[in-house]
């Protein structure tokens, strides 16, 4: 299951911006996290492909959404222009941006390639 962050809860969870200048992840394992809004059409069209991710990959990464409508400090704090905007978070290296809807095979090889993680067998 997907699990939709509050600014708090991505402060505890992913990365606490007010008291760090630098990145350092505050999570046990790597995350995806995703910036939607309800109207946005695309973000529609993801958000089944991440919750089918988030059950075939529970044990290895974390599958967060942020609703840039409610939580617009948190999508500003990050730059977030359009959406759906996919944040990849590897446990030891800096996060990289994804913009727009991404089919299932896209999201996996950025799991792969940013993440480090592979596929159950």
């Amino acid at each position: 299951m997907t699990e939709h962050l509050s600014k708090q809860e991505f402060l505890d969870k992913v990365f606490d911006y007010e008291k760090n200048q630098e990145w350092k992840f505050e999570g046990d394992k790597p995350c995806i996290i995703d910036f939607y809004a309800d109207w946005c059409q695309p973000c529609k069209m993801v958000a089944p492909i991440l919750e089918e991710l988030s059950e075939e990959y529970k044990e290895k990464v974390n599958i967060y959404k942020v609703n840039t409508e409610q939580e617009q400090e948190l999508a500003g704090a990050f730059g977030i222009r359009s959406i759906p905007s996919m944040l990849f978070i590897p446990m030891n290296d800096k996060p990289q941006m994804a913009v727009g809807a991404l089919p299932k095979q896209s999201i996996e090889q950025a799991m792969k390639e940013v993440l480090g993680v592979e596929a159950a067998a």
